[in-house]
């Protein structure tokens, strides 16, 4: 299995997609659904995560529904451990960056504060 050289949030959103999957393989229609992303995002991502051994696709049994077979994606067993602490590492770099204050509130913070400074004011902090 060879490692993503570059995870977007599309890559990330269709991971997670398969992970959340408890009826089996997905096809492509579900993923785009589950991620709402276009189809010309999902289907070169799942052909990319295929190529590098992290999904196998197969196609579905001729007869087992009508309509065109569709090409149905799982995880092997390395990509779905690799795509949790993928997962799991997003998550923890999401929750870091939440707690972190915006560079645009801390940039207005101390604009304010030094005019309130060279203002005369009391140096008092305000509250409300």
């Amino acid at each position: 299995m060879e490692p993503i050289q570059r995870v977007t949030a599309p890559t990330l959103d269709v991971l997670e997609a398969l992970l959340d999957s408890d009826d089996g393989p997905l096809w492509g229609l579900v993923v785009i659904k589950a991620t709402g992303r276009p189809s010309g995002t999902i289907y070169p991502i799942l052909e990319r995560l295929e190529r590098q051994g992290w999904i196998v696709g197969s196609w579905e049994a001729e007869g087992e529904r009508s309509g065109p077979r569709r090409r149905l994606y799982e995880f092997t067993p390395e990509g779905r451990v690799a795509a949790q602490e993928l997962h799991e590492t997003a998550d923890a770099r999401r929750a870091v960056a939440a707690a972190r204050p915006s560079r645009s509130a801390s940039a207005s913070g101390s604009a304010s504060d030094s005019a309130s400074g060279s203002a005369g004011g009391s140096g008092r902090a305000v509250t409300s």
